[in-house]
């Protein structure tokens, strides 16, 4: 099992990304898929969640508002829109997967990770 996260990169405040993650190895329709975030220092953190029906989404509250999760079952992909991204978004994003029926995933309910993105937003 896969999950290449890309698309981050060194931005300015008020940039917007897009972070692709493409899986193989599972099909996404069975799982939730989520992204999370660690900064230097700090532990990984939940950002977003999509519902396997990619219907419910779920936010920290950080970025309600900010950030979209979206997943196509079609490319076995799920995406993450950054819009007016802040210096505090700084961190590596991972996508993550899992069977856990919950809205807001916690870290251990993970059952699959990818490696991270580095996101950089500059004052």
């Amino acid at each position: 099992v896969q999950l290449q996260a890309s698309g981050g990169g060194l931005v300015q405040a008020g940039d917007s990304l897009r972070l692709p993650c493409v899986v193989s190895g599972l099909t996404i329709r069975d799982y939730s898929m989520g992204w999370f975030r660690q900064a230097p220092g700090k532990e990984r953190e939940f950002v977003a969640s999509i519902m396997w029906s990619a219907i419910d989404t779920y936010y920290a509250e950080s970025v309600k508002g900010r950030f979209t999760i979206s997943r196509n079952h079609a490319r076995n992909a799920v995406y993450l829109q950054m819009n007016s991204l802040k210096p505090e978004d700084t961190a590596v994003y991972y996508c993550a997967a899992t069977k856990a029926f919950r809205g807001i995933i916690r870290v251990g309910d993970v059952d699959y990770w990818g490696k991270g993105t580095q996101v950089t937003v500059s004052s």
